[in-house]
């Protein structure tokens, strides 16, 4: 490493981390990009979807480069309500998605974090694998710096925490507690490999179109979360996530969660023959807006899942973590054209998170797990409840729609008009 002062060190290589690096680079500035993996993507795991507008700010076009580290172009998306033996199957197909910059693809997370690395290095940024930062550097109160545990310190004007959900570095400047298992979902997932007429046949798809499901009822066994497939060339991502605290009070583990999951009719089908390449369970950051510590201060910046910056109501996070990265960089470019680095300059950045999508959306969802949680029974009581309506409606057992209808009416009074409109409501920040 340079023993030079750096305008910028980003710790994390993360789509945060890198897209902050990126940007800073290629305004000229001498940024450091560390990452403790033993490469980038070693230590980061994702379902994974990745929104393209947001990276195509950043490196356009990108999805057209030889290399691009896309699986599949995502043309469906559906969400499923579950019971034990029946699903409501909601969704949207269209070639839409494929016009102009695609909606999202889906990705490898070990492919992806390496390729987009190295567009760090190409921008002209540092990139060092193997580092684990165990604490900043202060002087006057101002972080001036941080310090390996292999005993290096290295100087910067700023240092940005992009170092992911447990951000130790937040946690050293004293912007954050650990994490309280209630702001944090653990999600489990396998890849499993399919070749790909199988995966075509199988979720309707043209070759090389891909697919995104997410299930929701019976799977999550009543706790706050979801499970999810999707499609890559030759595999399918197969994961669950669920509220850390739920998963203590319900005293199972991710690993058996994901097993309950892959027995269920609908998945077992989906990926009979497959043979399952990998396992990985990760931390999500779930506390939202109401958890997100100070993102600014003389020196220093939070962007990404150390910002607590995911929108899980949409699927949402990588989109959010390049969005504030790249936010990130700006601001220190134009702290760095102003040779002000103090809080005050650096907070320039919440004011253009605030102008954009992020924090908006952010505030838009910040009560509905809340709510979810304070309704006793809501996760089992709704799914069980459309499914039972579905069969009912499609039904033909020679008894007079009427009486069908007189035993719909039933099933809803069992909680109560009131109480289902007080259930509902907060869903519709959900639903736009």
């Amino acid at each position: 490493m340079s023993d030079d002062a750096y305008d910028a060190i980003v710790v994390g290589a993360g789509p945060a981390g890198t897209s902050a690096a990126i940007t800073m680079a290629k305004a000229g500035l001498k940024v450091a990009l560390l990452e403790r993996g033993e490469y980038p993507g070693a230590k980061n795991v994702q379902g994974a979807v990745l929104y393209s507008r947001m990276l195509h700010d950043i490196v356009p076009d990108f999805w057209k480069e030889p290399d691009a580290p896309v699986e599949r172009p995502v043309v469906e998306q559906k969400t499923c309500i579950t019971t034990e033996d029946s699903w409501i199957t909601v969704g949207y197909k269209s070639l839409k998605f494929l016009e102009g910059v695609p909606n999202c693809f889906t990705i490898i997370r070990v492919k992806f974090d390496r390729w987009y690395a190295q567009k760090a290095e190409a921008a002209g940024a540092e990139v060092f694998t193997g580092v684990t930062v165990r604490d900043v550097i202060k002087k006057d109160g101002k972080i001036i710096g941080i310090k390996t545990s292999e005993g290096d310190e290295l100087l910067a004007s700023v240092v940005l925490a992009c170092d992911g959900v447990n951000s130790l570095l937040a946690q050293k400047a004293g912007f954050r507690a650990e994490l309280k298992s209630t702001e944090v979902a653990l999600g489990a997932k396998e890849v499993i490999a399919l070749d790909s007429k199988t995966i075509e046949d199988r979720f309707c798809l043209n070759p090389g179109e891909g697919a995104t499901m997410e299930l929701f009822g019976s799977v999550t066994l009543g706790m706050l979360g979801y499970g999810f497939i999707y499609t890559n060339k030759e595999s399918v991502s197969l994961g669950v996530g669920c509220k850390l605290s739920e998963y203590q009070k319900k005293g199972i583990r991710p690993s058996d969660h994901l097993e309950i999951l892959k027995a269920h009719p609908l998945i077992k089908k989906l990926i009979s023959g497959g043979k399952t390449l990998e396992y990985s369970a990760h931390l999500i950051p779930e506390g939202g807006i109401r958890s997100m510590p100070p993102l600014a201060a003389d020196g220093f910046l939070i962007a990404g899942d150390a910002a607590q910056m995911t929108n899980p109501a949409f699927r949402e996070g990588s989109n959010l973590a390049m969005t504030s990265g790249k936010l990130a960089g700006e601001t220190v470019i134009e702290a760095k054209a102003k040779n002000d680095f103090s809080r005050a300059a650096l907070s320039a950045y919440v004011k253009k998170l605030q102008d954009s999508y992020v924090l908006k959306d952010m505030e838009e969802t910040m009560y509905l797990e809340e709510a979810v949680e304070k309704s006793p029974g809501f996760l089992e009581f709704y799914p069980k409840l459309a499914c039972d309506l579905a069969h009912m409606r499609f039904s033909a057992d020679g008894q007079p729609k009427n009486d069908h209808l007189k035993k719909a009416l039933g099933l809803v009074k069992k909680r109560g008009f009131l109480r289902m409109a007080r259930d509902l409501w907060p869903l519709r920040k959900a639903a736009v």
